[in-house]
């Protein structure tokens, strides 16, 4: 692999780093907001934390036309000065309000990165290594998620102001990844859309400099002379490309993961379970998914899409059902945590892994953007919703957290099948290839 697609990819990835950072930040000040601004339950949720989480489904449902106007990289750079202005405006506000504006700029900016960073390096990698090109994406998505547990725990005895150097210290990440960002070269796919023949081969020539850049070129330009610029992605012809982006962010968020991140201590106090799991279930938990997310970035391009899905499928039904079981007959101690631990690296090897990378493959390139934002816009609207529903459900008398666990392992089951039955393997073809063949699936 050329160190300079290497070098590319990790600097598109590291939009996942500020994505895991910015998601999980706002924990260390959830109280000492709460209590500072004298807030509500519902207000806080609502506005002061949950204000990001519906930044993202407005940047995942939006991020599409920019990433395919002004382009992949100019969309990146964008990015990073909203996470920037995010940073710096948190930890500056001074009441909920401002502060509410501020993180749904942050949320703008984790919503539009899971477009733009996936189709950039998609778009830029060769076939044998483009699955763990891009999975390095989620990959620093799990990676800034620990850091941010480690930045909270570090800056969380500085004084009274410490929620707000938790909050602005990702500014400098964001700053510094701007100036990478702006060193990376565009998508030759995306100039080839726009016509920018030379430019694009320009590009080509760098990423592979042995490569014969006339043939790269004809080969695009041959699978982009069969497509109409003018269409949309919701017409009958993609109708399978889009059933496969749907269903598998879909079952993405009917595993529960969200609602188990978020709600890790809950969910282990209704286990029976004390306070004493709070590192447990931070610091362990983010632990277990770098490893195992890391795994799986290691073995996407080895063994394919689809073998991954099928363990993490399995490890899924097997955790849930057994977290499931536990809540009925009333087993304490480690037992959930330990389920719980499986269940994690279920995700991180499966589904964690794969669900941006395949994405980013299966839309033609000058529909990826569009395909891109219709995924990931079902994964962010599914990701606010459900978590926000865990706290009522675990409390209804006809429901409670054994109940809610076993809906989620049955909907496991049905991935299973949507993995055997219904999912290509997309492993180490081309992207115009992979444009053909979702052409001639009929569904």
């Amino acid at each position: 692999m050329s160190k300079r697609i290497l070098l590319w990819s990790i600097t598109a990835a590291l939009a996942g780093f500020l994505f895991g950072f910015d998601v999980v930040v706002i924990s260390g000040a959830d109280k000492k907001l709460q209590l500072l601004w004298e807030s509500s339950d519902t207000f806080h949720g609502w506005v002061v934390m949950g204000m990001a989480l519906w930044g993202t489904v407005i940047g995942a449902i939006f991020g599409g036309f920019p990433t395919n106007k002004y382009g992949r990289k100019n969309t990146l750079i964008a990015i990073g000065v909203l996470f920037a202005v995010s940073a710096i405006g948190s930890a500056l506000s001074n009441d909920p309000y401002v502060f509410a504006l501020f993180r749904f700029i942050g949320g703008i900016g984790v919503g539009a990165s899971t477009i733009a960073a996936p189709a950039y390096i998609s778009e830029i990698a060769p076939a044998k290594d483009r699955g763990r090109l891009v999975a390095l994406y989620q990959f620093n998505i799990v990676f800034g998620i620990l850091i941010a547990f480690l930045s909270n725990y570090l800056l969380s005895g500085i004084g009274e102001n410490a929620w707000r150097w938790m909050l602005g210290v990702e500014a400098i990440p964001a700053i510094l990844y701007i100036l990478f960002a702006l060193k990376v070269p565009r998508s030759p796919r995306w100039l080839l859309s726009k016509s920018r023949i030379l430019e694009a081969k320009k590009v080509l020539a760098l990423i592979d400099p042995n490569a014969d850049v006339d043939a790269q070129i004809a080969a695009m330009n041959q699978h982009s002379e069969k497509s109409d610029k003018s269409e949309t992605i919701f017409i009958k012809k993609y109708r399978f490309p889009l059933i496969l982006a749907f269903l598998i962010a879909f079952f993405n968020q009917f595993s529960g993961i969200n609602a188990f991140l978020y709600y890790a201590p809950r969910i282990f106090e209704e286990a029976g379970l004390g306070e004493s799991t709070a590192l447990l279930s931070s610091v362990g938990i983010g632990v277990t998914n770098l490893v195992f997310t890391l795994l799986g970035v290691f073995l996407i391009d080895k063994v394919g899409r689809k073998t991954l899905m099928y363990v993490g499928s399995v490890g899924y039904i097997i955790s849930l059902g057994l977290v499931s079981a536990a809540f009925f007959y009333g087993w304490t101690g480690l037992a959930v945590p330990i389920f719980l631990f499986l269940f994690i690296a279920a995700h991180a090897i499966g589904q964690g892994a794969v669900i941006w990378v395949f994405i980013s493959e299966i839309f033609p390139n000058h529909l990826r953007a569009s395909g891109q934002s219709f995924g990931s816009s079902v994964h962010w609207i599914l990701a606010a919703l459900i978590p926000s529903l865990i706290p009522y459900l675990f409390q209804h008398p006809m429901v409670g957290a054994g109940v809610v666990f076993l809906i989620f392992a049955v909907m496991m089951v049905f991935q299973l099948l949507f993995v055997m039955f219904l999912m290509p393997e997309t492993k180490g073809k081309t992207l115009e290839e992979l444009g053909d063949e979702m052409l001639r699936k009929k569904v």
